[in-house]
Order: structure tokens, then sequence, then C-alpha cells
């Protein structure tokens, strides 16, 4: 039987992470969001929390902890600000998970310590400018050459594309659209012929750097190698699984600022002598956020669950990343409607809401590609 209250590791994570984002985060994350700055050093402070190696055993240097926590860790960070979250989610459950679930014990050993304890921030690359969601179409390429592998091409929209110390890269090693085309590496910063090209200009989450991945002739040796060669997109597809998860647990910190926000400018707004909270327009508003929000928690939690347990996830993880992001903007767009004219500049918090809960809808599958995986396991 699920548990559905906080449990007390969930409730210290909370309480830690609140002190911390109104101490740390807070303060800056305007600063951060006008200048488009990685604040890399807060990532070295999570580390130092056990925050940046959450789902990895302690054996490796990671905290040991469940899906339930890590959704408790991704959502409160999201309340104060979604760009952290966002990297936090990234480096968490893509990079520092596919290497801990691929990787052999030797690259385990070489890298998720480092990725843990925040000292190396990790990436993850599987878009390229021409496939999104058509990730069988890929045109960057590894090529066998003897014990070694020489890779080509472009990866476009990954996160800590620039910053990242480590990056789990999956390349095609078979013909387009083949099966079983594609292969995963973790391919280190500063290897001849890797570079960052162009860092993106975002809407939102701005502070967390989005940037291209650029491979001219980059040699690698094979025990760089991710599990077995052509396995890359079943990996993928595993840790998109987990992936949801994070954006929807990001989706729901987001939704859960907004609204918090929401309810407490309603208490004090005053118009025609009287809070605003008492006109049914914007009672109806915040009964709708609370539900959506309740809702997606419900949704999240569910197939955290089934994650812990190690059962299959695929349905369950859609189902929250779908629903989770879309309440996310519902909310953030009714919370800049309660503000107002206020709710419009940036002296207030829902305008960074609003634009930063979009990529929940866009990033690790869009909403529509959820609806694409529902269907097919609906139709099994």
């Amino acid at each position: 039987m699920m548990e559905f209250s906080q449990n007390e590791t969930q409730k210290q994570i909370a309480d830690m992470i609140r002190d911390f984002a109104e101490k740390n985060i807070r303060p800056k994350m305007m600063e951060w969001d006008e200048s488009q700055e990685f604040p890399v050093h807060v990532f070295r402070q999570l580390g130092e929390l056990g925050l940046m190696g959450v789902l990895i055993p302690q054996e490796y240097g990671g905290s040991g902890l469940s899906y339930t926590e890590y959704v408790t860790v991704v959502s409160e960070i999201a309340k104060v600000c979604g760009s952290i979250g966002l990297s936090v989610a990234a480096h968490n459950s893509l990079c520092t998970n596919h290497i801990y679930k691929f990787g052999s014990e030797d690259l385990k050993k070489k890298y998720i310590p480092k990725l843990a304890s925040g000292e190396w921030i990790g990436a993850w690359g599987l878009t390229e400018a021409n496939t999104g969601s058509d990730a069988g179409n890929m045109r960057c390429t590894a090529v066998r050459d003897g014990d070694d592998w020489v890779i080509n091409g472009t990866k476009n929209w990954i996160t800590h594309g620039k910053s990242g110390d480590v990056a789990v890269v999956l390349c095609r090693t078979g013909e387009p659209r083949a099966k079983n085309n594609a292969t995963a590496f973790a391919i280190e910063k500063g290897t001849p012929g890797f570079t960052a090209g162009k860092k993106e200009n975002k809407l939102g989450m701005r502070a967390s750097e989005t940037c291209e991945l650029v491979f001219d002739n980059c040699r690698i040796s094979d025990a760089q190698r991710l599990g077995e060669v052509g396995d890359g997109f079943k990996q993928s597809m595993k840790i998109l699984d987990g992936g949801r998860i994070s954006i929807a647990a990001l989706a729901l910190g987001i939704a859960k600022g907004a609204y918090e926000a929401s309810l407490k400018y309603a208490k004090e707004r005053q118009q025609f002598d009287q809070p605003i909270s008492n006109f049914q327009a914007i009672q109806w508003k915040l009964a709708d956020m609370a539900t959506q929000i309740e809702a997606s928690e419900l949704l999240i939690y569910q197939a955290a669950d089934l994650i812990n347990r190690g059962e299959k996830v695929t349905k369950q993880s859609a189902f929250a990343k779908y629903y989770a992001s879309e309440v996310s903007v519902r909310v953030a767009t009714d919370a800049v409607q309660i503000f107002g004219g206020y709710g419009y500049t940036k002296d207030f918090p829902v305008e960074k809401y609003y634009r930063d809960s979009k990529l929940c809808t866009i990033g690790e599958g869009t909403s529509e590609i959820q609806k694409l995986v529902i269907a097919r396991e609906l139709l099994k």
C-alpha cells in the first residue's frame, strides 16, 4: 500500500533545502536569471549536502535514497528556483544515473564519487538539432577504429554542455532508424575534439546552462563505452522513465511556488476595501490550483513508488510528467493573473515561475510524446 504522508527523511530534506535555498539561492536567483549565470559553486554546496547523488548508493559516495526522497529534493528546490531544480534533476537522473546503471565497474568508480559529491558536474546528450523526438535518426556518429571510437557530430539543448566535467553521449553506431543503432559513451571535458558550442539564450530556466556539444574526430577508448554496442537507445528509454519523474517533480515544485505566492498575495492585496481573496473569481483560481497540484503530486508519488519497487513505470511516469508539466503552466499562468499588473514585473516572483514552467512541457519528452507513450502502453 502506498504511503502518502511525508516520511521523516523527506521532512528533514525539505527543512534542509528550505533553509539552504533562502540563504544561498533566493537572494541571487534573479541576478543569475538576468545574466544567465550558471552558479557552479551552488552545486558544490548541494553536493556537500548529499543532493548531487541522491539515488546513488553510499558505496559510490551517494546518499542512497529512494525516488520518494528524490521527488522531495527536486520539488523543494524548484519551489524557489526552477533553474537550480532543473540542473539538480539533470545531473542526478540523467548523467550520474546512466553511468551508475550501465557503466562498467571501472567507470562507476572513476566518475560516480566525483559526480555524487558535486565536485564534478554531469551532462547527458541525446538531442540533436534535427532529431528532437526523432532520436532514431541522429547524425552524431561513433565509428569503431581498433580499440577506439571516433565521434563526429553535434548535440543540442544539452544541460551543462559547457560546464559539465563529463557527458554521457548517445551516438549512432548503426544505420539511421535501424534497430539497436545507438551506443552510449562517457566523454570527459578536455578530450581532444570535444568542445562546447553555442549557449542558448532561453525564455526561462536561464541560470541552468543549455549548450551545444561539438565532436570533431573526437577519439575515445572503448573503455568509455556504457553497456553493449547498440544498446544506447534502450538505455535512454530506461533513463527517461526516471527522468520523467524528475521533470514531473520539477513542475510540481514550480507550481507549488507559484500557488503559495498567489495565496499569500491574495490575502494581502486590497481592492474595494477588502482582500482580493474574498472575491469568488480569485477563490476559484486558488481552488483549481490546489486541486491540480494535489493530483499531480499523487501521480508523481505513484510513479516513484513503482520505480522504488523495481516495477515497470513507463506509463505512470508518463502520466506524471504529462499532467504535472501542463498543470505547472496552468498554475503559473493563473498566478500571474492573480497578481495582475504586478505579476508581469520582475519585482514579484510569479513572472519567473511563468517563464520557467513552460520547459517542463518540452524537456525530456514533450507533452505530445508523453501522450504517445501513454497510448502505446494502453494499446499493448
